[in-house]
C-alpha cells in the first residue's frame, strides 16, 4: 500500500508541474508550443522595430536621404565619368559600362543601408531609447531580426532610385527575371550582413561616435573588390586582396546576373549566407551583453 500511495504522490506532482510519463520531462506537445509562442512574440517585437524605424525614417528625411544620395553620386561619378574604361582592351563585359557600374553601386546601397541602420541603433542608445526597448521587449532577439528588417525596408527605397537613375544613364538588362532575383537576392543578403556588423557595434559602443568603426571596414572590403574593371584586368596588390575578398564573388556573380551570364554563383551565395551566420553570432552576443547591463 506504501508503494502505491508513492506512485501515486508522483503521478500527482508530474500532472501539477506538466511532466510527461516521466517525472521530469514536459510533454513534447508543451514544448513545442512554447517554441510557437516565443517565435511569435519575437516576430510581433521584430515587426514593432520595422514599423518604428520606417517610419522614422519617412518622418525625418535628414536619416535617410544621405544613404540614398550617395549610391546616386557614385552612379553618376562612376558610370558617367569612367565611361571610356570600357574601350580599355581586355574589358569585353558584353552590356556595357553603365551596368558593370551599376550592380556595383547595387550592392553598396545595400550595404550602406545597413550601416545607416547600425547608426539609428546608436543614436537610440544615446537618447535612451533603445534601453526603454529593450525593458519593454518581451523576446529580445526579435530587437535584431527588426533591425534587420528595417534595414531591408531603407534599402527597398534606396534599390528602387539606383535602379530608375541606372536606366535613365542607358542601363542594359541583358538578364532574365530569374538572373535578376538572384542579383536581388545578393543585395539583401549582403544588407542583412552589413546590418548585423553594424548593430553589433552599436549594441556594444552604445554611441554615434562608434559610426567610422562602423562604416569604413564595410567601405574598405566594397572598395577592394573589382569596382572599376574586372578581376582580370587588375594586377599587383590589389589584385591579390580582390581574389581573396569574399565580396569579389559577390560582385561578380551580380554582374553575371544583369548581362544573363551568372557566372560564381554558388560561391556568391555561399560567401554571402557564410558572412551573415557569422555576423549574426557577432549581433547576438552584443545583444546578449546588453541584455546583461539592463
Amino acid at each position: 500500500m506504501g508503494r502505491h500511495r508513492a506512485v501515486a504522490r508522483v503521478r500527482r506532482r508530474d500532472r501539477h508541474r506538466g511532466a510527461g510519463p516521466v517525472g521530469g520531462l514536459a510533454r513534447p506537445g508543451h514544448a513545442d508550443g512554447a517554441h510557437v509562442t516565443a517565435l511569435r512574440g519575437s516576430l510581433h517585437v521584430a515587426l514593432a522595430v520595422f514599423r518604428r524605424y520606417m517610419l522614422t525614417a519617412i518622418k525625418n528625411p535628414a536619416l535617410f536621404i544621405p544613404a540614398m544620395l550617395f549610391p546616386l553620386l557614385f552612379l553618376v561619378s562612376f558610370a558617367g565619368g569612367l565611361s571610356r574604361v570600357a574601350d580599355v582592351p581586355g574589358f569585353d563585359f558584353p552590356s556595357g559600362y553603365t551596368s558593370f557600374q551599376f550592380v556595383f553601386v547595387f550592392l553598396q546601397s545595400a550595404a550602406f543601408g545597413g550601416v545607416f541602420t547600425g547608426f539609428a541603433v546608436a543614436f537610440d542608445f544615446e537618447n535612451g531609447f533603445a534601453r526603454r526597448l529593450l525593458l519593454a521587449a518581451p523576446h529580445r532577439s526579435g530587437l535584431v531580426l527588426g533591425y534587420v528588417l528595417s534595414a531591408i525596408g531603407r534599402f527597398a527605397l534606396t534599390g528602387v532610385a539606383v535602379t530608375v537613375a541606372g536606366l535613365v544613364g542607358g542601363m542594359r538588362i541583358d538578364g532574365s527575371g530569374v538572373d535578376l532575383v538572384g542579383l536581388l537576392g545578393l543585395a539583401i543578403i549582403l544588407n542583412a550582413a552589413a546590418t548585423l556588423w553594424a548593430v553589433g557595434i552599436a549594441l556594444r559602443a552604445k554611441t554615434v561616435q562608434a559610426g567610422p568603426v562602423m562604416q569604413i571596414p564595410i567601405f574598405l572590403v566594397l572598395f577592394l573588390a573589382p569596382v572599376y574593371v574586372p578581376l582580370d584586368l587588375l594586377t599587383g596588390w590589389i589584385e591579390a586582396v580582390a581574389s581573396w575578398n569574399p565580396l569579389t564573388a559577390i560582385v561578380e556573380a551580380g554582374r553575371g546576373f544583369i548581362s544573363g551570364q551568372p557566372t560564381s554563383v554558388a560561391l556568391s551565395f555561399g560567401c554571402a549566407v557564410g558572412l551573415t551566420a557569422v555576423l549574426t553570432a557577432w549581433a547576438m552576443t552584443g545583444l546578449r551583453r546588453v541584455e546583461r547591463g539592463v
